[in-house]
């Protein structure tokens, strides 16, 4: 029962960097359409008030993985909230696009420290027949703030009051840093640094003395090899599996499209003829509330059906819903008044699939495929891929609809999901009640 407790906060404290992600990825979808006319802002300007969150979150992805093996999960986490305050702060105070540029930097920076972190931490601390549901709690606490963000968009649409939009974030920034400074530093990561009695201290607030030493047995025997501190090692024969199923499958993630819905969903439901802003605003929340319902159904799931089968379906779903997508844009004109209608219901499929699979299980991926030496180095150079993948969307979706038209852009996103369901045939292992240690092994880590 203590184990249970102590872990359910781990994971709540994870979840609240996790609302803060979300909150402040999604919040942008609603304020833009403000932003912009408050700073007559071209399309380029617009894309580059979305994306730079997101190159932001790739420093900060480089910089969290490596500080993380260095000086803790903890100390980072910590930092992370840190940041969040400040960008939260700037935001609203910003006098022209150039400031409002650098707080979302600083708040891209704060998304990249907990989102390569807390998963892991949670993985650490986490038993394995609860690791999936647990880590899942993470993208879970995303789509709460996703949906969080739209809610309080459509809330103060009507008063066009972007400035708050960005402020109301500092609440739970400040709630963050205030409940991470409660919790330990990782057992494994201090097993790591040769810090036993305190590695012991930490087990026993939510283990017994048996289960204390199984756990410091198993953790030593993973770290027969001492904490790599080199980049390359990420290349090496034994880790290499590994890195092409994180890297290449938060960049799938990606790059079928999801974050447009998220970023620019307004704007895609003005385009299939959704008449006024604050519709929009409330059609983009809409999907957003479906978004949570749906990680709901997954959290279960995924360690009892196991992250195949539900990436197969989840996978599939989207593979449809985007081409029909694609399909009813292609004839516009036939449809009529009836296109905002089926372009809802499509993108209603595609959300949900995609929160039931991809959206958990890539980050639990992240979280289990790298050996313990590597591990935040590895998650570091997932998010890294994951955010230049997200980058890339964000800040050419507006100019792929102008360049190649509505159609053909969800076309090109339908293509990608294609080749991620090759990727999950061929490249994903199963990793459903096994040991993170089992996982990492070189002789598994790349099992199809």
């Amino acid at each position: 029962m203590v184990m249970r407790g102590f872990l359910l906060k781990v994971s709540f404290i994870a979840g609240l960097g996790g609302v803060l992600y979300g909150y402040d990825m999604g919040i942008i979808a609603a304020a833009l359409i403000f932003v912009r006319s408050s700073f007559t802002l071209s399309t380029q300007m617009e894309e580059a008030v979305v994306s730079v969150v997101l190159v932001g979150a790739m420093l900060g992805a480089v910089l969290g993985g490596s500080l993380a093996d260095r000086f803790g999960r903890r100390a980072i986490l910590v930092s992370g909230g840190f940041i969040f305050i400040v960008g939260s702060l700037l935001a609203p105070w910003s006098p022209d696009v150039w400031v409002l540029i650098v707080a979302r930097m600083f708040l891209g920076l704060a998304i990249g420290f907990t989102s390569v972190t807390a998963p892991v931490y949670v993985s650490e601390l986490a038993p394995p027949q609860s690791r999936g549901m647990l880590i899942g709690l993470y993208q879970f606490a995303l789509t709460l703030g996703l949906a969080l963000a739209d809610l309080v968009g459509y809330w103060l649409a009507s008063d066009h009051s972007w400035r708050l939009m960005f402020g109301l974030g500092a609440i739970p920034a400040a709630l963050f840093l205030l409940m991470v400074l409660t919790v330990p530093e990782s057992p494994r990561w201090l097993v790591a640094q040769g810090r036993m009695r305190e590695a012991e201290g930490v087990l026993r607030t939510y283990t017994d003395e048996a289960g204390t030493q199984l756990l410091l047995s198993d953790i030593r025997t993973s770290l027969t090899i001492a904490v790599e501190r080199r980049w390359s090692a990420l290349w090496s024969p034994a880790v290499r599996g590994s890195l092409l199923i994180a890297v290449g499958f938060t960049v799938l993630q990606q790059v079928t499209g999801i974050n447009t819905v998220f970023y620019y969903g307004p704007q895609i439901f003005l385009l299939a003829g959704i008449s006024s802003d604050k519709s929009a605003i409330f059609s983009t929340l809409i999907l957003a509330v479906l978004n949570v319902l749906a990680t709901i159904i997954a959290l279960p799931l995924v360690d009892r059906v196991g992250r195949k089968p539900l990436l197969y379906w989840g996978v599939g779903g989207m593979t449809l819903s985007l081409f029909l997508l694609s399909y009813a844009f292609h004839n516009q004109a036939a449809l009529g008044s009836s296109l905002g209608m089926v372009a809802t219901a499509c993108l209603i499929v595609y959300i949900t699939c995609f929160a039931f699979s991809m959206g958990p299980i890539a980050w639990i991926l992240v979280a289990e495929v790298f050996p313990l030496r590597l591990r935040g180095r590895g998650a570091a150079a997932a998010t890294l891929g994951s955010g230049a993948a997200n980058s890339l969307v964000a800040f050419t979706f507006l100019s792929l609809i102008k360049a190649a038209g509505n159609s053909m852009t969800f076309a090109i996103y339908g293509g990608f999901c294609v080749l991620t369901l090759l990727f999950v045939r061929f490249v994903i292992p199963e990793t459903k009640g096994r040991e993170l240690e089992s996982i990492s092994a070189p002789h598994t880590a790349a099992v199809p």
